[in-house]
């Protein structure tokens, strides 16, 4: 049978991996579709090669659902390094500048309160979004460095620990979704008047999911879909409403807003509905 006519195993589902260093997102991604026997993989935001940590990928019908799980706050550790800069923010680049600097727990801990809240960044250029058509991480591969709008995000909580290196801090992060945590080192060490790079980054959680859930991609194993919208409210239906579900028909008045996961009494998620013009209405129909 050729490559390309191989049957879809119809596997669908949520998986929760802990990335590895050293692969791409999309590296994960092939391994999971190789694994399951289906090409409907897709994950909830990139983690960088050198980063190890919490990734969520979408099976079959799951891949529909991939953007309300990728819009969820996230949290991070790592380590910020004092005195040095890097050209991509983090132990991976080549040095840029370095510093004769020195920072106590209690100034770091002081500059890095000022990141809390609602703040502004600038994307990194080894970053994924495009610029006139064009991703960043491209241009800088080709030795340019363009001009980038600044970008709101959320910091909701900043920890800083000291280790056992007088330069080296460790950091933990609950941010909104789009944080760039290179960029947040970075930040944090010109706050303090010199310099810093990141290193070690792991992303702990993505929304509701933990690293605690996470396996290999050998061990990991697909969970039920209505997991990736655990964080909405739920509406468990009977079969007469079910089927008009499944023909994506509108769901009497509201009454409030937002989003809404729909169940069968089998618990199998159905749909996701929003709240339009006073009527639930279907966003996203996975059945039907």
């Amino acid at each position: 049978m050729a490559r390309g006519s191989r049957k879809d195993s119809g596997a669908t589902g949520v998986l929760v991996v802990d990335k590895p260093s050293g692969c791409t997102s999309h590296d994960v991604v092939d391994q999971v579709r190789r694994k399951l026997g289906t090409r409907k993989v897709g994950h909830a935001g990139t983690l960088d090669p050198d980063a190890t940590g919490v990734l969520v990928l979408g099976v079959g019908r799951g891949t529909k659902l991939l953007q309300f799980v990728t819009g969820t706050d996230k949290r991070y550790v790592g380590e910020v390094v004092m005195g040095t800069t890097t050209d991509s923010l983090d132990s991976t680049g080549e040095v840029t500048a370095t510093f004769d600097m020195s920072a106590t727990l209690d100034q770091v801990v002081e500059a890095a309160a000022g990141f809390v809240g609602d703040i502004e960044q600038i994307p990194p250029m080894v970053s994924a979004i495009k610029i006139d058509g064009k991703r960043l991480h491209e241009l800088a591969r080709e030795g340019k460095e363009v001009d980038r709008p600044p970008r709101p995000v959320t910091i909701h909580d900043l920890q800083i620990e000291a280790t056992d290196d007088p330069a080296v801090f460790r950091m933990s992060v609950h941010c909104s979704s789009g944080t760039y945590i290179r960029t947040l080192a970075a930040d944090l060490g010109a706050a303090l008047g010199g310099g810093a790079h990141l290193r070690g980054l792991r992303r702990t959680a993505v929304g509701r999911f933990d690293e605690t859930q996470a396996a290999s991609v050998d061990d990991a194993e697909l969970r039920p879909l209505v997991e990736m919208l655990a964080h909405m409210p739920t509406l468990e239906v009977d079969e007469a409403v079910a089927a008009q579900v499944r023909n994506g028909r509108s769901l009497g008045p509201s009454g409030g807003s937002g989003e809404l996961a729909i169940v069968d009494q089998a618990g199998e998620l159905l749909a996701v509905y929003e709240s339009r013009d006073g009527q639930f209405r279907p966003l996203k129909v996975l059945v039907g």
